[in-house]
Protein backbone atom coordinates (compact mmCIF):
# COMPACT_ATOMS: atom_id res chain seq x y z
CA UNK A 1 0.00 0.00 0.00
CA UNK A 2 1.49 3.42 -1.05
CA UNK A 3 -1.33 6.06 -0.81
CA UNK A 4 -3.79 6.63 2.21
CA UNK A 5 -7.53 5.03 1.57
CA UNK A 6 -8.49 8.36 3.25
CA UNK A 7 -7.16 11.27 1.87
CA UNK A 8 -5.00 9.92 -0.77
CA UNK A 9 -1.54 11.65 0.86
CA UNK A 10 1.86 9.12 0.01
CA UNK A 11 1.92 6.69 3.23
CA UNK A 12 4.98 6.99 5.17
CA UNK A 13 7.04 5.30 7.70
CA UNK A 14 5.94 6.35 10.86
CA UNK A 15 7.66 5.46 14.64
CA UNK A 16 3.86 3.99 16.39
CA UNK A 17 3.30 2.03 19.71
CA UNK A 18 7.07 0.93 19.58
CA UNK A 19 7.00 0.00 16.25
CA UNK A 20 7.55 1.03 12.55
CA UNK A 21 4.45 1.37 10.80
CA UNK A 22 3.40 3.19 7.38
CA UNK A 23 1.04 6.04 8.06
CA UNK A 24 -0.44 8.73 6.12
CA UNK A 25 2.14 11.69 5.51
CA UNK A 26 -0.48 14.61 5.87
CA UNK A 27 -1.09 16.09 8.97
CA UNK A 28 -4.62 16.86 9.09
CA UNK A 29 -5.03 12.97 8.81
CA UNK A 30 -4.57 9.99 11.32
CA UNK A 31 -4.73 6.96 8.99
CA UNK A 32 -2.43 4.41 9.98
CA UNK A 33 -1.86 0.85 7.76
CA UNK A 34 -1.64 -1.94 10.41
CA UNK A 35 -1.06 -4.57 8.08
CA UNK A 36 -2.59 -7.55 10.37
CA UNK A 37 -2.49 -10.79 9.73
CA UNK A 38 -5.24 -12.16 7.38
CA UNK A 39 -7.58 -14.82 9.06
CA UNK A 40 -7.52 -18.36 6.97
CA UNK A 41 -9.16 -21.78 7.35
CA UNK A 42 -7.45 -24.97 6.72
CA UNK A 43 -8.71 -28.30 6.68
CA UNK A 44 -7.02 -31.33 7.22
CA UNK A 45 -9.98 -33.49 5.64
CA UNK A 46 -9.81 -37.21 6.22
CA UNK A 47 -12.02 -39.34 3.83
CA UNK A 48 -11.61 -43.26 5.30
CA UNK A 49 -7.67 -43.93 5.74
CA UNK A 50 -6.05 -40.90 4.34
CA UNK A 51 -6.32 -37.28 4.00
CA UNK A 52 -6.72 -35.23 1.18
CA UNK A 53 -3.65 -32.93 0.20
CA UNK A 54 -4.24 -30.67 -2.33
CA UNK A 55 -1.83 -28.66 -5.19
CA UNK A 56 -3.54 -25.18 -6.29
CA UNK A 57 -2.60 -23.83 -9.74
CA UNK A 58 0.60 -21.67 -9.62
CA UNK A 59 2.21 -24.08 -6.96
CA UNK A 60 5.43 -25.93 -7.61
CA UNK A 61 4.43 -29.29 -9.08
CA UNK A 62 5.91 -30.75 -6.17
CA UNK A 63 4.23 -29.00 -3.49
CA UNK A 64 1.25 -30.26 -1.57
CA UNK A 65 -0.72 -28.89 1.29
CA UNK A 66 -4.12 -28.59 2.78
CA UNK A 67 -7.21 -27.10 1.79
CA UNK A 68 -7.63 -23.63 2.73
CA UNK A 69 -8.90 -20.22 2.36
CA UNK A 70 -9.60 -17.04 3.45
CA UNK A 71 -12.49 -16.39 5.96
CA UNK A 72 -15.14 -14.18 4.33
CA UNK A 73 -17.03 -11.01 5.87
CA UNK A 74 -19.85 -12.88 8.17
CA UNK A 75 -18.74 -15.87 8.30
CA UNK A 76 -17.93 -18.16 11.44
CA UNK A 77 -14.41 -19.94 10.87
CA UNK A 78 -16.53 -22.95 11.13
CA UNK A 79 -18.67 -22.37 8.18
CA UNK A 80 -15.65 -21.03 6.14
CA UNK A 81 -13.84 -24.06 6.52
CA UNK A 82 -16.73 -26.31 5.60
CA UNK A 83 -17.01 -24.03 2.51
CA UNK A 84 -13.90 -24.05 1.56
CA UNK A 85 -14.22 -27.99 1.50
CA UNK A 86 -17.26 -27.94 -0.62
CA UNK A 87 -15.84 -24.98 -2.91
CA UNK A 88 -12.03 -27.00 -3.66
CA UNK A 89 -13.19 -30.95 -3.28
CA UNK A 90 -16.76 -30.51 -3.58
CA UNK A 91 -17.68 -32.66 -0.66
CA UNK A 92 -19.65 -32.02 2.54
CA UNK A 93 -17.64 -32.33 5.64
CA UNK A 94 -18.01 -32.48 8.86
CA UNK A 95 -16.31 -30.78 11.84
CA UNK A 96 -14.59 -33.10 13.60
CA UNK A 97 -12.57 -31.18 16.00
CA UNK A 98 -10.28 -27.55 16.05
CA UNK A 99 -6.95 -28.39 15.37
CA UNK A 100 -4.85 -25.08 16.44
CA UNK A 101 -3.97 -21.77 15.37
CA UNK A 102 -0.73 -21.20 13.48
CA UNK A 103 1.36 -18.14 12.84
CA UNK A 104 2.22 -17.91 8.93
CA UNK A 105 4.47 -15.25 9.40
CA UNK A 106 5.72 -15.52 5.87
CA UNK A 107 2.74 -15.19 4.27
CA UNK A 108 1.31 -12.69 7.14
CA UNK A 109 -1.44 -15.05 7.86
CA UNK A 110 -3.44 -16.48 10.70
CA UNK A 111 -4.39 -20.33 10.25
CA UNK A 112 -7.20 -21.60 12.13
CA UNK A 113 -6.74 -25.32 11.73
CA UNK A 114 -9.70 -27.74 11.65
CA UNK A 115 -10.08 -31.95 11.21
CA UNK A 116 -13.04 -32.52 8.99
CA UNK A 117 -13.93 -35.77 7.97
CA UNK A 118 -15.91 -36.51 4.45
CA UNK A 119 -17.32 -39.17 2.52
CA UNK A 120 -17.59 -39.20 -1.51
CA UNK A 121 -16.18 -38.39 -4.88
CA UNK A 122 -14.28 -35.37 -5.09
CA UNK A 123 -14.83 -32.99 -7.77
CA UNK A 124 -11.74 -30.63 -7.99
CA UNK A 125 -12.43 -26.73 -7.43
CA UNK A 126 -10.97 -24.33 -10.19
CA UNK A 127 -8.40 -23.21 -7.78
CA UNK A 128 -6.98 -26.80 -7.98
CA UNK A 129 -4.75 -28.54 -10.47
CA UNK A 130 -4.25 -31.85 -8.57
CA UNK A 131 -5.26 -33.52 -5.46
CA UNK A 132 -3.18 -36.44 -3.70
CA UNK A 133 -5.04 -39.22 -1.12
CA UNK A 134 -2.23 -40.05 1.48
CA UNK A 135 -2.78 -43.13 3.76
CA UNK A 136 -2.49 -42.34 7.43
CA UNK A 137 1.01 -43.62 7.92
CA UNK A 138 2.25 -42.11 5.23
CA UNK A 139 1.63 -38.46 5.83
CA UNK A 140 4.36 -36.28 6.84
CA UNK A 141 4.11 -32.84 8.46
CA UNK A 142 6.11 -29.86 6.31
CA UNK A 143 8.02 -27.07 8.43
CA UNK A 144 5.86 -24.43 6.95
CA UNK A 145 2.08 -22.98 6.38
CA UNK A 146 -0.70 -25.55 7.21
CA UNK A 147 2.16 -28.41 7.97
CA UNK A 148 2.23 -27.65 12.04
CA UNK A 149 -1.15 -27.98 11.85
CA UNK A 150 -0.65 -31.12 10.89
CA UNK A 151 1.94 -32.56 12.72
CA UNK A 152 -0.15 -31.68 15.98
CA UNK A 153 -3.24 -33.18 14.27
CA UNK A 154 -0.93 -36.64 13.94
CA UNK A 155 0.44 -36.06 17.53
CA UNK A 156 -3.36 -35.92 18.83
CA UNK A 157 -4.54 -38.77 17.06
CA UNK A 158 -1.65 -41.07 17.93
CA UNK A 159 -2.66 -40.44 21.96
CA UNK A 160 -5.79 -40.64 21.56
CA UNK A 161 -5.14 -44.32 19.56
CA UNK A 162 -2.73 -45.30 22.48
CA UNK A 163 -5.66 -44.56 24.83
Amino acid sequence: MKYCPDCGSELAPKEIDGKTRLACSAASCTFVFWDNPTPVVAAVVETGDSVVLVRNKGWPEKMFGLVSGFLERGETVEAAVLREVREELGLNGCIASFIGCYSFFEMNQLILAFHVTAQGTVALGEELSEIRYVSLERLKPWPFGTGPAVKDWLEKRALSIRK
